[in-house]
């Protein structure tokens, strides 16, 4: 029985992969999307309001750390962050953290946080962490961590999915799929 529940559970995490790959490279051209200040423009002021929303919910989710406490990213409030939704059984998500935890490192000087979200359960992000360290804060938001991906704009709930936020709390770029590592400096050098 426990042999067909693992084989079961690995067919899922491997569809799982195999669809969120899929979805992030048709989708990558179209997933990134910066949020222009003129907002003369009726789809611009509806797209920065619905992100305003978004990043009001974001500072109210009651959201645990890696250690299983209870803790808020409210803290953050008030800063330049860059918001990643991953999970460990999501392929391309494994692939770009070390090169997030590497931009974490250059930008913490200039004052930008990255934050992991882990739309995943507490026992599998710690065991992600005990291999692959990062040096940037990990929340557990478990599956529901999906619902605030899909909050920023992420309407295909595919993961990864990030979201830079600037001190403002203006929704500045969110990008579905591997993030792009000159696309990604180029947003958080223009904040």
């Amino acid at each position: 029985m426990n042999t067909l529940r693992i084989v079961a559970s690995l067919a899922v995490a491997v569809l799982a992969t195999v669809g969120g790959y899929y979805t992030s490279s048709h989708y990558t051209s179209t997933s990134h999307l910066a949020v222009a200040s003129d907002a003369s423009n009726t789809t611009e002021a509806a797209v920065t309001t619905s992100k305003a929303g978004a990043v009001d919910e974001l500072w109210k989710a009651p959201l645990q750390n890696a250690a299983g406490t209870s803790q808020g990213i409210a803290a953050f409030k008030g800063k330049p962050i860059v918001l990643n939704f991953w999970a460990s059984w999501c392929g391309p998500c494994v692939r770009e953290m070390p090169s997030l935890a590497v931009l974490q490192r250059e930008y913490a000087k200039k004052g930008i946080t990255f934050i992991g979200v882990g739309v995943d359960s507490e026992k599998n992000v710690n065991e992600f962490l005990q291999k692959i360290p990062v040096g940037y804060p990990i929340y557990i938001a478990g599956f529901g961590g999906a619902d605030l991906a899909r909050s920023f704009g992420n309407n295909a709930g595919a993961l990864p999915y990030t979201v830079v936020i600037d001190a403002k709390g203006q929704v500045r770029s969110t990008k579905l799929g591997e993030v792009d590592q000159k696309e990604l400096k180029a947003t958080l050098d223009a904040l």
